[in-house]
């Protein structure tokens, strides 16, 4: 917060612009200063402080990918300044028509054709207004629509000549953009020629320039993995997809960027020359798309008003079910020529329109903040709620995210809260009800102690989260521990939360090398009848010493490196012993990125992690590759296989497992480049979408028989 001179600046800087701002009005009227009404002074009071707020919020979505409000509640902002600029139109210039995307770093190039935003609707008059005001301008009954889900991602372009694909460039400010070429040439889907001949040999138009308009996007399954991964490693998870998307595709490494897959979809066009290959159509448009081998979009086409609405609440009513974010539906008017003629204002097209589905939205009471201590030391604040149902299902605990973000929002224990799934996956507690708000509520203190072992909690330079600095903490020795024996790593079943809670508290499990010290003896003294479960317990442990090698590395629970690092340094370095000695420069010469390198370093530097490595190996752990881990010249090599349902004679990891030792690559989603899909029982979705793609499906039986040969 500014104080003393900084403040009395600021304000004078403020007082000044507002002087101008009202000036012009001023003048531009022709009113004398003392004859100014007071509703006048108010709003152009109000309109300086809309278009510094919306600028505000501009940073953060486009080029911080942190928005702190939802869209509906910025919509509300842009729609009361434009509301004021209409009652007064010199308050006009003032405001920021299109955000910015564009951040350092990166090359800008010029759009061929500008890059606008869209209109917005909230509600179903607004929709059929917007269908009257179509066939009014048209003069035609004969006018029809295409109606697209919205998909919540980053706005791309990207050039081909001649066909071939010359680069890609962000919205940025609509004129221009930032060129990410390099991170969007990571998406598989992504064809670097444009296909120049249909299915059945029929040649293609292909023109000899096509600026293809679309979005960058992270699929639900992918967002959830990542998330799941960063808990993995005791970070925090990232609120929503559509943020994280943007941030990844403006990563300077193209190789971190590809640890995430990122998805593209395209659905309209640019500079397209000659103008003769034009599509007639919005409908023709999408065919071409596809034909070409872009990934295209699904859509529905409506007439009358009637139609036009019934398609909006259909794609809302499948929006549950969609693998992707969305966050409306674009409606477009369908004919080329039609469009022309209505042309574009300075930040959208006169002939589309989004409409914006409300974010489902539930109040209750904030019964208490809880601290979870996760394996790294990170304090992640918890809402425990009054039980709340949202989005079908019901809620009593939402995430808090960090310190700032508790006291940004001011949250308060006794509060009605705002409470939304962010990415429609995470609850999340967004803002309270302050109206409800008792008078002897106080301001939630973040404590200053670890909640598990009473260690002085510390912030680090740069980061919003806490840490307790105590790596022997209860708390964060059982998480390694759980993470150590679950599924993503070693994989000992029967070793559940509880029963590690009663070994740590014992100590007889102060990290993970202990597990392979634990003799039946002494595991029978917790008493009642444990023989049998016992000896399973202990059967398991054994049965983990022959993990993979990099099931062992990512259980070790080093801080940046989840499942997709471990495989990377296994395969880089083939034995546990020379990745924990390998110097941070030895690291990055074989490949891995600065931030991880350094990290890995870090942790295998201090002696304890060390003592662990050689415990776990002399108890004989599986800490190196198997000489013939990959199949030469196999029939795997280079094959993309993607797992859906449950497999019933092994798990998905381990049939994830086997196709990789035999060369082939394993995806999340089901996408044209996928060889198989391999079904198991309650297949989701991607069966659909392997249908639809013509994606080879085999199940289990013809599986099992390709592992065989």
């Amino acid at each position: 917060m500014m104080t003393g001179l900084g403040s009395k600046f600021a304000r004078g800087v403020f007082a000044l612009a507002f002087y101008f701002l009202l000036s012009d009005v001023l003048n531009a009227a022709k009113w004398a200063p003392q004859s100014v009404p007071a509703e006048l002074a108010r709003d152009a009071q109000r309109a300086e402080w809309l278009t510094a707020e919306i600028a505000r919020h501009d940073e953060l979505y486009f080029k911080k990918a942190a928005p702190e409000i939802s869209d509906v509640a910025y919509d509300q902002l842009k729609r009361e300044l434009r509301a004021l600029q209409e009652k007064h139109p010199h308050l006009a210039s003032r405001e920021t028509r299109i955000g910015d995307d564009r951040g350092e770093g990166f090359a800008t190039y010029w759009h061929g054709e500008r890059m606008l935003s869209l209109n917005k609707a909230y509600t179903e008059a607004e929709v059929r207004a917007f269908h009257a005001k179509i066939a009014a301008q048209t003069k035609s009954e004969a006018i029809a629509f295409t109606v697209e889900p919205k998909y919540d991602g980053l706005a791309i372009s990207v050039t081909y000549e001649q066909g071939r694909l010359v680069r890609a460039v962000t919205r940025g400010n609509g004129l221009e953009g930032d060129e990410v070429t390099e991170n969007l040439l990571t998406i598989l889907s992504l064809p670097r020629e444009l296909r120049r001949r249909d299915d059945e040999g029929k040649a293609l138009p292909l023109p000899e320039l096509v600026e293809v308009r679309g979005e960058v996007y992270l699929s639900f399954a992918e967002f959830a993995r990542i998330n799941d991964e960063r808990e993995a490693v005791g970070e925090a998870p990232f609120a929503h997809p559509r943020n994280l998307a943007a941030g990844t595709l403006k990563q300077q490494s193209s190789a971190e960027v590809a640890k995430r897959k990122l998805e593209v979809v395209f659905y309209g066009v640019g500079v397209m020359q000659p103008v003769s290959v034009i599509p007639a159509t919005q409908r023709e448009l999408h065919a071409l798309i596809q034909a070409w081998g872009l990934p295209g979009l699904a859509y529905r086409v409506a007439k009358t008003s009637d139609e036009l609405w019934s398609a909006v609440q259909t794609i809302g009513a499948e929006r549950g079910r969609l693998p992707f974010p969305t966050d409306g539906v674009v409606v477009k008017l369908d004919a080329t020529a039609q469009q022309r003629k209505l042309g574009e204002s300075d930040s959208a097209p006169n002939w589309a329109l989004a409409y914006k589905f409300s974010t489902e939205r539930a109040e209750t009471r904030l019964k208490a903040i809880t601290l979870q201590v996760g394996r790294s030391g990170v304090l992640t604040p918890v809402a425990e709620l009054e039980t709340v149902e949202l989005g079908g299902s019901k809620i009593t605990r939402a995430s808090l995210h960090n310190r700032d973000e508790i006291a940004r929002k001011d949250i308060r224990i006794g509060d009605y809260v705002f409470v939304e799934k962010a990415g429609e996956i995470i609850p999340a507690v967004v803002g309270v009800n302050f109206a409800r708000r008792t008078t002897d509520s106080a301001k939630f203190v973040f404590p200053e102690k670890c909640p598990a072992c009473q260690a002085e909690v510390i912030a680090i330079s740069g980061e919003a989260a806490v840490h307790c600095p105590n790596a022997e903490c209860p708390a964060q020795v059982q998480q390694r521990i759980e993470h150590f024996v679950s599924k993503d790593c070693v994989e000992i079943s029967g070793f559940g939360p509880a029963l590690i809670g009663k070994l740590v508290a014992r100590g007889w499990l102060k990290n993970v090398a202990d597990i392979y010290q634990l003799e039946r003896e002494q595991l029978l003294t917790l008493g009642g009848n444990v023989e049998k479960s016992t000896d399973r317990l202990l059967a398991a442990i054994e049965r983990s010493k022959g993990a993979s090698l990099w099931r062992v590395i990512h259980g070790l629970s080093i801080p940046q490196v989840g499942a997709v690092t471990s495989r990377e340094l296994a395969a880089k370095f083939g034995r546990l012993e020379v990745v924990a000695n390998a110097s941070e420069e030895a690291l990055r010469a074989r490949g891995v990125d600065r931030s991880v390198a350094a990290s890995v370093a870090d942790f295998f530097a201090k002696k304890e992690n060390q003592t662990v490595v050689r415990r776990i190996m002399s108890a004989g752990v599986a800490t190196e590759l198997p000489q013939s881990t990959v199949v030469a010249n196999s029939a795997f090599t280079g094959k993309i296989f993607v797992f859906t349902g449950t497999l019933l004679t092994l798990s998905r990891t381990d049939a994830a497992d086997k196709v990789r030792a035999a060369g082939a690559i394993v995806r999340d989603n089901v996408s044209k480049q996928t060889d198989y899909l391999v079904v198991g029982v309650n297949g989701g979705s991607k069966l659909k979408t392997a249908q639809e793609l013509s994606v080879k499906i085999i199940d289990e039986a013809e599986f099992l028989q390709l592992l065989g040969k």
